[in-house]
């Protein structure tokens, strides 16, 4: 069994700490909290130091005054400052700053989510770290690293490409990655599409935990990208880099180095080579990029990104081709919903959230719920739904 070593670990009794950190840490004063929690300043400051247990109620619209999740107030402490890991961003685009806090609190959901498969993992006989977490650095370089992925995972560049379009080949993708010990998640809002995270504001996010790794990739970013995310992601973990990483292909030193991973694996530069639009008109530039881009199984950002960087077409050019293609995916993007509408059709609300889970998500709350690890309350918030919803989220079939 593994040893223990959580930074922190759930409890059913309550830490007054924690309440006291939560509002803190949202820089409301007791005053203002109180008032936007529907209690008297006095019945908080009774929370706050433990002599009143909180009400459903209390949780419930702390949860949403404090902008966390309610797992957060089943914490035995305060998580450590620098708990979320590192922010790998550089600079955020303009329209998505206001999308910052809603970032924020989704990673502290996943974070505390995280911390409770981990702590049930760490007692399910037979647990291991995963020793490929943390064991890559940036000076061995990206086709090595590149390589150790791939042969972790037992999937070559051929095999992904021979699916039959990029959403399938994705999913073979993060098959393999499940089968190694990754949770393997997409989440892009709060709750709702009314919470909705730009891409421009997060791309993914990575947990390097040798127990439970998690990563998130925003599942409003294109289908076809979000291979290059899942792999981006899969680099920090090899690195051992927990952090938030950004929706561009600029950024830290140690961005750049996992986005080369990715392309590495997805699109090298021996293709690249074979890729000539130079002269040819927009629409006729887009086309081809469209055809290499269905083709290998990946974006067409992806494709006109690499020309750039292969000096292939200008700077200049790239950016009016990026622009014209985020263009391209929105009418589409619209166009599609639009048609479901119209059609009043589409998956149910249980087979999207299976989806967004993912199957190791799901094969772990069965076990742990069958072993009785994992009471349904706390599948429900591990699983991110309703506790009436865990047991039909469950039974429909994968």
């Amino acid at each position: 069994m593994a040893g223990r070593h959580t930074p922190y670990t759930m409890t059913n009794s309550f830490n007054p700490e924690v309440f006291r950190w939560a509002r803190e840490s949202a820089g409301l004063a007791p005053e203002e909290a109180a008032r936007a929690i529907g209690i008297v300043p006095v019945s908080l400051a009774a929370i706050e130091h433990g002599e009143k247990v909180p009400s459903r109620t209390n949780l419930a619209n702390m949860a949403r005054v404090y902008r966390r999740s309610l797992l957060t107030f089943y914490l035995s402490a305060p998580p450590p400052k620098g708990d979320r890991g590192e922010d790998f961003r550089t600079v955020v685009a303009e329209r998505a700053v206001e999308a910052e806090a809603d970032v924020d609190a989704l990673v502290r959901d996943l974070r505390v989510r995280q911390s409770l498969v981990r702590t049930v993992l760490e007692d399910e006989e037979g647990t291991r770290p995963l020793d490929f977490v943390g064991s890559a650095n940036m000076q061995d370089g990206t086709a090595s690293l590149c390589e150790l992925i791939e042969q972790q995972l037992g999937l070559t560049r051929a095999e992904y490409r021979a699916q039959k379009n990029a959403e399938a080949a994705f999913a073979l993708l993060r098959e393999k990655a499940e089968q190694a010990g990754i949770f393997v998640l997409l989440a892009g809002n709060l709750g709702s599409h009314h919470s909705a995270i730009p891409v421009e504001a997060f791309r993914g996010f990575a947990i390097a935990d040798p127990i439970a790794p998690f990563i998130v990739i925003n599942d409003n970013d294109a289908k076809a990208a979000w291979s290059f995310t899942l792999l981006h992601e899969l680099a920090h973990l090899w690195l051992g880099a927990t952090g938030v990483s950004g929706g561009g292909y600029q950024g830290q030193k140690i961005e750049r180095f996992c986005n080369d991973v990715a392309g590495e694996f997805l699109l090298p530069f021996s293709d690249v080579e074979m890729i000539n639009i130079a002269g040819l008109d927009k629409n006729t530039q887009i086309a081809l990029i469209t055809d290499y881009a269905a083709l290998w199984r990946i974006s067409r950002q992806m494709v006109a990104y690499s020309l750039y960087k292969a000096d292939r077409i200008t700077l200049d050019t790239w950016k009016e081709l990026e622009a014209a293609i985020r263009e391209l995916w929105v009418a589409e993007r619209r166009h599609e919903r639009e048609f479901a509408r119209s059609k009043n059709s589409g998956p149910s609300y249980y087979v999207i959230r299976r989806h967004r889970l993912g199957h190791a998500m799901l094969d772990f709350a069965n076990r742990a719920m069958d072993a009785g690890t994992l009471s349904p309350v706390k599948a429900a918030r591990v699983l991110g739904v309703k506790p009436r919803s865990v047991y039909p989220l469950l039974a429909v079939a994968s």
